[in-house]
C-alpha cells in the first residue's frame, strides 16, 4: 500500500534531529497558514482607511496630479 503525503511528512519530520525542532515548527506552522487562507472573494475590497495617515503631499505634486486628471479644469 502506497504512503500518503501525510505519513511521509511524519516520517521526515521523525527523522529530524530534535534541537531543530522548533524552527521546522515554525516553517510548517506559517506554510499552512498561508496555504489554508481562504480566497477572498472578488469584487469585495477591504478598507483603505488610514492608509494615508501622517502622510504629508507636496501641494505642487497635488496640482500636478489634478490638472493631468482634469485637463478641462485648468482653463
Amino acid at each position: 500500500m502506497p504512503s500518503t503525503y501525510k505519513e511521509r511528512l511524519l516520517k521526515e519530520i521523525e527523522g529530524f534531529p530534535e534541537e531543530k525542532i522548533s524552527k521546522l515548527y515554525k516553517i510548517i506552522h506559517i506554510l499552512r497558514i498561508e496555504l489554508m487562507q481562504k480566497a477572498k472573494k472578488p469584487g469585495i475590497r477591504g478598507s483603505l482607511k488610514g492608509i494615508w495617515k501622517g502622510s504629508q503631499i507636496d501641494e505642487a505634486l497635488f496640482l500636478e496630479a489634478k490638472k493631468s486628471l482634469f485637463p478641462y479644469e485648468a482653463r
